[in-house]
């Protein structure tokens, strides 16, 4: 099993309607903790992505995840567009030029992604964010493929590494961004970005593991 640019072109849609569909929960999420814009931001990203897809339909994989991240990076509002468009950017970098991917070139992607973020937004593990969510999603990937997992089951192992990851940020006093100027208030919110990350992750899970 591979993923295919058409897989890739697919997930993109896919995760335009899943944070259409997730909008609302994303706005009340970050009402809590933040400018409550989160899900307001991350819909008009997408659906500004969406709008450049036609044009990229016969690129590689690569450059297509790069225009997504330079998309993002453009129109989604606050510190989430250079945070969102990191990932994208730099997921792309491993993959110039690939018209598929595997286990292999995906764990390279998402590391790629990761590290990306860990920079942009000098955070890590624990401190309430994104990274709650993708760090795990990251592990899982590479724990299957170690084991030599097929392509479908690390997707689904790695999206449910990535919800824990989500739920795991509720007691979570947060240590980065606008949330953080609450301090203990902070806690028993489940952070938006890692809510956000988790839907992006089970998403390629959902279209790519049933290929």
């Amino acid at each position: 099993m591979a993923i295919s640019r058409d897989d890739t072109l697919n997930w993109i849609k896919a995760c335009a309607v899943v944070i259409a569909e997730n909008r609302d929960t994303l706005v009340e999420l970050d009402s809590a903790i933040g400018d409550a814009d989160h899900g307001a931001n991350m819909h008009r990203g997408f659906q500004a992505v969406l709008g450049k897809l036609p044009e990229l339909a016969e690129q590689d994989i690569g450059t297509i995840l790069k225009s997504a991240g330079m998309t993002l990076v453009s129109t989604v509002g606050g510190a989430s567009g250079p945070l969102y468009g990191t990932l994208f950017l730099q997921a792309g970098m491993p993959l110039m030029g690939k018209m598929e991917m595997n286990l292999d070139d995906w764990v390279a992607a998402l590391e790629a992604a990761v590290k990306g973020v860990m920079q942009r937004g000098k955070a890590q593990a624990g401190e309430k964010t994104m990274l709650d969510a993708l760090l795990p999603a990251l592990d899982s990937l590479k724990q299957s493929q170690a084991a030599g997992e097929p392509l479908a089951t690390a997707l689904v192992l790695s999206a449910q590494a990535a919800e824990k990851g989500m739920q795991a940020t509720i007691p979570m006093i947060a240590r980065k961004g606008r949330a953080s100027y609450l301090g203990e208030r902070s806690a028993g919110h489940q952070d938006p970005g890692a809510t956000s990350s988790y839907l992006l992750i089970k998403t390629a899970a959902a279209t790519w593991a049933a290929g």
